[in-house]
C-alpha cells in the first residue's frame, strides 16, 4: 500500500498518468486519444476523443451482474412511503422517461430543467435526460418563481419536469403555482411541462397543450428501450447553477467523461463503498452533492443509493439511524448543519439503532467546527471525515481519503488536498504563499482535475474573469475561501473572501438576496451580510434605507415593513434566502467612493472590531448599524 502523501504526489507530477489509470474504472464506447489536452489554459480536457455516458455507467454496464440487486431505495417520513428499485426495474424507468422526452423533441445537447422534490422521478428524470445525450438543469424545489424564470432564460430548457408538490414536516408546498408564474416571466419558457401529480395538491391546475401527465405518459412508453447516445467526454452532462457576487446565478457546466471518472474513483478513494453495499447520502438532488453523490457516483459505483425525503427529526432523531441499521448502510453522506441540529436532541437516539455496518460518516457543506465533529464522533462511536468541496469542483477538493490510507484526522479540518489538487494557501495582498498558520486564499493551481467545472454555461469569458484573475503573478484557480495549513500539513477553511455566504450549506449570493429586498417598492437601499450562526454557520442580515422614513418611525411601523420585506425575498428567490432580520437605518456605511463597507458591517454583527475606518464617508453610519443591532 502507498501512503496518501504518494499517492497524491504522483497525481500531481504525473496526472496523466494517474487518470488513464483511473479512467479504466468505467465503460468507454471508444477509448480516448490522449487523457488531458491544455492546450487553451486555463480551459483544458480530459479524455478527449473517448466516448461514454452517464447513464449507461450508472446503469446499463450493471445489468449482467447486479440486475436484481436493489438499485435506488426511496424513502420518504413525508407520506410515510419506502419503495425499492432494482438495477434492471432502474433501467426500465429510465428508458421509459428518456422515450417521453424524445417524444417530445429531446435530442443531444437540448436542455431539460428538473424542478423536483425528493421524489425518485427526479433520479429516473437526470439519468434519462443524460441517456438521450440532452443537458439537465436541476433546480432546488425551495427556489422561487423569478430565480427559476432567471435559470430558464439561460438555460433555455425545451422541456420542464416538475411535481404537483413537495412537503416539508408533513405540510404540502405546492410547485406547480412557481411553475406556472416562472413561465409568465421568463423570456424563453419550455414548450412542455411533465408532471409528476403525487397529489398532494388537489387544486392544481393545467395548461392544455403544454402540461402534461407524467403516469399517462410513462404507461405509453411502457418497455421500450431507448438506445444510449454516446457522448465525447467533454461535451456537457449537465448545469448546476451557484451564487456569485453579481445577482445573476453562474451555470457551473460539468463535462461527461471527466465527472464519470472522478466519481468512480472517490467512491472507493474517499468514501470506502464497494459495490452492492448500502450508500445513504441525506443532501437533496437540488445541490451538487446530490448530484455526485445521491445520484451518480453510488450507481456508477454499483452501489444501493439512498434516497430520503424528510427531516432528520420526523417521526424521530432516530430516524437517519433507523436507515443506517435497516439498510446496512456502510458511508453515510450528511452536513454539520444536520448534526447540529441533531445534537440538540436526546442522544439516546443516536444509540437506539444498530449502526455498527457504518465504517465512516463523511460531513460537508459548510465548516464543520470541532465541538460538533467531537460530539458526533463519541455519539456515534463511528470515524468522523470532514471534506471540503464546492458546487464548482463536483467532488471533495480537501480530505482525508481513508480509501488510500487511513491517516490521522483532526477535528475541525478536512485534513489535506485530496488526489489531482495541487493547493496552495496564497497571501490575498503579495500573492505568495503563505507560511504554516497564516492566514490566505485558498487556490488550486490548474488544470483542474478530471470532474470540475469546464466554463461557465455559455460564458467563457465570465469563467476566466471570476475564477482565474483574482492574482497577478500566477494564473490560479480561487475558491474564495479564506484557510489555514497547520505545521502537520492540515488544512483549515474558515470562511468566504467574497459576498457569497453558506447558509446551511446552501450558498447564497449577498447581491441576489439585495436585489430580492429592493423589489419591495419601499426599500431605497440595502446591504445585506453573512452573520455566524451556532446551528446554520451563516445566515443573511440585512440593513435597509427605507423611501419613507415615517414608515419606521416607530418599532410597530418597523416590524410590519420587515414583515413585508421578508415575504418580498420568499417571493423573488424563496424562503432559503429569507434575512434572519431586515434592521432599518438612515444611512448605509460607505466608503467615500461609494463602496459599501460589508466587511465592517459583518464585524459589528458578530461582536467584532470592524477594522480600519479611515475611508468612511459618514462615521455616523457605523454608529446607526450598532443602535440597530442593540434593538
Amino acid at each position: 500500500m502507498t501512503t496518501y502523501k504518494e499517492f497524491h504526489a504522483r497525481s500531481v507530477r504525473d496526472p496523466e498518468a494517474f487518470w488513464a489509470e483511473e479512467a479504466k474504472r468505467i465503460h468507454w464506447h471508444k477509448p480516448f486519444d490522449k487523457v488531458l489536452d491544455y492546450a487553451k489554459p486555463p480551459f483544458r480536457s480530459w479524455f478527449p476523443g473517448g466516448l461514454t455516458n452517464l447513464c449507461y455507467n450508472a446503469v446499463d454496464r450493471h445489468l449482467e451482474a447486479r440486475a436484481s440487486q436493489k438499485a435506488l431505495v426511496w424513502i420518504s417520513t413525508e407520506v410515510n412511503e419506502e419503495k425499492s428499485w432494482t438495477y434492471a426495474q432502474l433501467a426500465d424507468e429510465v428508458n421509459r422517461f428518456a422515450a417521453i422526452l424524445q417524444s417530445l423533441g429531446v435530442g443531444k445537447g437540448d436542455r431539460v430543467l428538473i424542478y423536483m422534490p425528493m421524489v425518485p422521478e427526479a433520479v429516473f428524470a437526470m439519468l434519462a435526460t443524460v441517456r438521450i445525450g440532452a443537458v439537465h438543469s436541476v433546480v432546488f424545489g425551495g427556489f422561487a418563481a423569478a430565480s427559476l424564470a432567471a435559470r430558464i432564460d439561460d438555460a433555455t430548457p425545451k422541456v420542464m419536469i416538475t411535481s404537483d408538490s413537495g412537503s416539508r414536516g408533513g405540510k404540502g408546498i405546492p410547485l406547480k403555482p412557481l411553475v406556472d408564474e416562472s413561465i409568465r416571466l421568463a423570456k424563453t419558457p419550455p414548450a412542455h411541462v411533465v408532471i409528476v401529480n403525487r397529489g398532494l395538491d388537489p387544486g392544481m391546475t393545467r395548461v392544455p397543450g403544454r402540461d402534461l401527465d407524467y403516469a399517462e405518459l410513462s404507461a405509453k412508453f411502457s418497455g421500450v428501450q431507448v438506445p444510449v447516445t454516446w457522448l465525447e467526454s467533454n461535451e456537457p452532462s449537465y448545469i448546476l447553477y451557484t451564487s456569485g457576487t453579481t445577482g445573476k446565478p453562474k451555470g457551473v457546466q460539468r463535462d461527461t467523461g471527466g465527472y464519470c471518472v472522478a466519481l468512480a474513483a472517490s467512491m472507493e478513494h474517499i468514501y470506502c463503498s464497494k459495490p452492492g453495499e448500502a450508500y445513504f447520502s441525506t443532501s437533496d438532488i437540488g445541490w451538487v452533492v446530490g448530484h455526485s453523490y445521491i445520484v451518480y457516483g453510488p450507481l456508477i459505483n454499483g452501489s444501493t443509493t439512498i434516497m430520503f425525503e424528510g427531516l432528520p427529526i420526523r417521526p424521530d432523531p432516530g430516524i437517519w439511524w433507523k436507515i443506517v441499521a435497516d439498510y446496512k448502510v456502510t458511508s453515510m453522506f450528511s452536513s454539520p448543519t444536520a448534526i447540529r441540529v441533531l445534537k440538540k436532541q436526546d442522544p439516546a437516539f443516536m444509540k437506539k439503532y444498530d449502526t455498527s455496518s457504518l465504517r465512516y460518516l463523511f460531513l460537508a457543506g459548510e465548516p464543520l467546527d470541532e465541538p460538533t465533529a467531537r460530539w458526533v464522533d463519541e455519539a456515534l462511536g463511528v470515524p468522523i471525515v470532514d471534506n471540503y468541496w464546492q458546487t464548482e469542483t463536483g467532488w471533495p477538493l480537501l480530505s482525508a481519503c481513508p480509501g488510500v490510507e487511513d491517516t490521522p484526522r483532526k477535528f475541525g479540518s478536512p485534513s489535506f488536498p485530496v488526489y489531482g489538487y495541487n493547493v496552495k494557501i496564497k497571501d490575498e495582498v503579495t500573492g505568495h504563499e503563505t507560511a504554516p498558520d497564516q492566514k490566505g486564499v485558498l487556490c488550486v493551481i490548474p488544470p483542474l482535475p478530471p470532474g470540475a467545472m469546464t466554463t461557465v454555461w455559455g460564458d467563457d469569458e465570465r469563467y476566466v474573469s471570476t475564477y482565474y484573475k483574482s492574482f497577478k503573478d500566477e494564473v490560479v484557480y480561487s475558491t474564495f475561501d479564506w484557510a489555514v495549513r497547520d505545521a502537520d500539513g492540515y488544512y483549515y477553511v474558515l470562511g468566504r473572501t467574497d459576498d457569497v455566504i453558506n447558509v446551511a450549506g446552501h450558498r447564497l449570493g449577498t447581491r441576489e438576496i439585495e436585489e430580492a429586498v429592493q423589489a419591495h417598492a419601499g426599500i431605497a437601499e440595502v446591504a445585506v451580510v453573512g452573520v455566524a450562526d451556532a446551528l446554520k454557520g451563516q445566515v443573511p442580515v440585512a440593513f435597509a434605507v427605507a423611501k419613507d422614513a415615517g414608515k419606521t418611525a416607530t418599532k410597530e411601523l418597523a416590524a410590519a415593513l420587515e414583515k413585508e420585506v421578508m415575504a418580498t425575498v420568499d417571493k423573488e428567490l424563496g424562503a432559503i434566502a429569507r434575512p434572519s432580520r431586515v434592521h432599518f437605518v438612515s444611512v448605509l456605511p460607505k466608503t467615500r467612493s461609494g463602496k459599501l463597507l460589508r466587511r465592517s458591517i459583518q464585524a459589528l454583527c458578530e461582536g467584532r472590531d470592524p477594522g480600519d475606518l479611515t475611508t468612511i464617508e459618514d462615521p455616523a453610519a457605523l454608529e446607526q448599524i450598532r443602535a440597530a443591532l442593540k434593538g
